[in-house]
């Protein structure tokens, strides 16, 4: 059985809302990402479900991407990181991960109605990476997309499905396709193992596979061999994770009529796996603002909680089909991507919870547009906190007039509004936004009485609580965005590309090339609002004592051939799974620095690690390709290690199409974000 979705089991009940993949991300924290994977994994395996249909990791190419929420940020990097650890999770937990969507599904809009025109250097080094880092983990499925890529669709695509997928990165497992992307028999030679749902239209009882591949196979028009590999591929994956066993649990939860009583034993696995949700909900949340230390809240005696989002939804939290509706607080977006909450904290709950041990005031308006009531329950308020939010998803649902895309990027329910009169009426007015991506928060974040800013993303099912934690200093804010908060929509380099009919095959032409948010931002020079990596901390941190070695391995001749090749700037050669070869991600070189918390607060912080290639290499001003995790005492220092492997040093070559490193000095920096460099150095080969 296959079963959506990448955050939790849809259409079950007794099942947990995690949090969902862009908070994962921004938690930049390898540990707490594969324990996620590995209670979803758990979850469903108890719920009977051989296939978990995630993770999601198309990147945040275009800000208001309808699915941005389901995947892992802007960057490959990230992305990849966070896709192989929730994989290994997720099959540690014994389900079979299925990695989506291959390749290039950037926008809802004409999804099944697009070409997605990707030059070969840019489909390598950016959108085809966390499927890569996804075959490192053994995932044992891939998704094939909704649209076209280079005019043809992506499961009848030989060049993405054989060529790279299987061919250059050595996949084993089985592609399928996503729900009705399949559009001919023939697309079995192009790299497709199995026709999801099966029918060529939902409830047609027909089929481009069953008889017709039959048919195909019998007249020779399909090899027998290819048949058998189809097959093989499936059934081995069945075997990888061990659910050939008699033990394996049998399917308990009917998703299309939950409360049958013949289908559905109502079965509970959520164990406590609440709790790494209010963990990751804490870890993910992003301080961006923080004026004269108004976090942690300390000696706060009245506070006046300010907006829909601050509270539960009239409806429940379940009220919207597939969450198809922003009314009270935002913990997921909607679509497929989605599974039911078991309950939803708000934090209107979770702070009313607080007050009540410290004997703090809380009071709360949650009109959004009532600006009159807005300002007369603010006024004389100790501290305003005020919720706004933006909500996204798959296309198959419109709300508020949004496709699946946003509109645009500000806030919803007249978010900006609603803080301007916040502010103008107190002068402790802190934010709290729950959006699926960026927003333009220009109108007032600088506001004299703006004085703190928490970005907490869509968390899930404990949000209250994990907003509590931050606000009252239990977790020092450690989360970094995922991608890059711009002064003005106009200053991404990529944006929807809408238009056409219904019948048109329109074209989307990937012209930024590697040049996507961050790395558009260094290009041109363009001062962002927030940058990639940013976040801010109830402590500070130092950096020092650099220091860069060469880590040598025992390697086989072939290696050491290949290896020699790579230092001397000559491409690997292509070949079955080249691009994936242990020779080129082997730790090759060890980046060494100290961290000492300088402040009065225990906390985490996120060393990240730049690579700058030469200025010939036509790369981006700097790639992120490294970062860890300290979590450190007032005073204390600790000896952090980033490595980096050959592959993190190379450029796509599309000439020799093989990895090569680029001719000049390779330099790097570490820091605190893609603008905060603390330390530089050097990689000599």
């Amino acid at each position: 059985m296959t079963q959506d979705s990448p955050l939790g089991v849809r259409y079950a009940d007794f099942v947990t809302a995690f949090p969902t993949g862009i908070n994962t991300a921004a938690t930049w924290n390898r540990a707490l990402i594969r324990l996620r994977g590995l209670y979803m994994g758990q979850e469903f395996v108890g719920k009977g479900v051989h296939v978990q249909l995630g993770p999601m990791m198309n990147l945040g190419k275009n800000a208001q991407g309808g699915r941005n929420w389901e995947g892992f940020g802007a960057d490959p990097f990230l992305a990849g990181e966070a896709a192989y650890e929730t994989i290994l999770g997720m099959q540690q937990g014994g389900v079979q991960a299925c990695a989506k969507h291959y390749i290039n599904n950037e926008q809802e809009y004409q999804r099944t109605m697009e070409s997605s025109n990707v030059d070969d250097r840019t489909e390598h080094e950016i959108y085809a990476h966390p499927f890569m880092r996804s075959v490192m983990a053994g995932v044992a499925s891939v998704m094939c997309s909704y649209n076209l890529i280079n005019d043809t669709y992506a499961c009848d695509n030989d060049k993405t499905m054989n060529q790279l997928l299987k061919y250059e990165f050595g996949f084993q497992g089985y592609v399928q396709s996503d729900w009705s992307a399949t559009h001919s028999t023939m697309s079995a030679t192009a790299g497709l193992d199995m026709t999801m749902p099966g029918d060529i239209a939902f409830g047609s009882n027909t089929s481009y596979f069953g008889a017709n591949l039959t048919a195909f196979v019998q007249n020779g028009t399909i090899s027998p061999e290819r048949l058998d590999d189809m097959a093989t591929r499936i059934v081995a994956a069945w075997y990888l994770l061990g659910q050939d066993s008699p033990a394996f649990p049998n399917v308990s939860f009917n998703a299309f009529n939950a409360l049958d009583p013949a289908t559905n034993a109502h079965i509970d696995v959520m164990d406590d796996h609440y709790t790494v949700v209010r963990e990751i909900g804490a870890a993910s949340t992003i301080l961006l603002k923080n004026v004269n230390d108004t976090l942690p809240l300390k000696g706060v005696r009245s506070i006046a909680m300010i907006g829909s989002d601050a509270g539960p939804s009239l409806r429940g939290p379940n009220g919207y089909t597939d969450r198809g509706g922003d009314d009270g607080i935002l913990a997921m977006g909607w679509g497929s991507g989605t599974d039911n909450f078991p309950w939803l904290i708000s934090p209107l709950e979770a702070i009313q919870a607080r007050a009540r041990q410290d004997h703090t005031l809380v009071s709360w308006f949650l009109d959004d547009f009532d600006y009159a009531g807005v300002a007369a329950a603010v006024a004389g308020q100790n501290m305003a906190i005020v919720f706004v939010n933006a909500d996204s998803g798959e296309g198959y649902i419109t709300v508020d007039g949004n496709e699946g895309d946003r509109k645009n990027l500000t806030a919803w329910h007249g978010g900006d509004e609603l803080v301007l009169t916040v502010a103008a009426n107190n002068n402790n007015t802190v934010v709290v936004t729950h959006s699926v991506g960026p927003l333009i928060i220009e109108p007032w974040v600088d506001h004299p009485n703006v004085t703190a800013i928490l970005w907490a993303g869509l968390s899930g099912q404990e949000t209250g609580n994990s907003l509590v934690d931050i606000l009252y200093g239990a977790w020092n804010p450690s989360g970094r965005l995922p991608y890059t908060i711009a002064k003005n929509a106009s200053d991404y380099s990529s944006q929807l590309v809408l238009g056409g009919t219904p019948e048109d095959i329109l074209s989307i032409n990937y012209t930024q090339g590697l040049f996507i948010d961050y790395r558009w931002f260094d290009a041109q020079n363009i001062t962002p609002r927030y940058e990639f990596g940013y976040g801010l901390s109830y402590s500070t941190f130092e950096y020092c004592n650099l220091d860069v070695q060469k880590i040598y391995n025992a390697d086989n001749g072939l290696d050491a051939n290949l290896i020699a090749n790579w230092e001397a700037g000559l491409p690997n050669p292509l070949g079955v799974g080249s691009t994936t070869a242990l020779w080129l991600h082997t730790p090759a070189y060890q980046v060494s620095f100290d961290v000492k918390n300088t402040g009065a607060y225990y906390g985490g912080e996120i060393p990240q690690l730049y690579v700058h290639f030469p200025a010939e290499s036509g790369e981006p001003p700097q790639v992120l390709k490294g970062f860890t995790n300290l979590n450190l005492n007032p005073g204390e220092t600790q000896r952090a290690t980033i490595t980096l492997n050959r592959h993190s040093l190379s450029i796509w070559d599309v000439v020799a199409q093989g990895w090569v490193k680029p001719n000049g000095t390779i330099t790097f920096t570490v820091g605190a974000s893609s603008r905060d460099p603390r330390l530089n150095g050097t990689i000599t080969i």
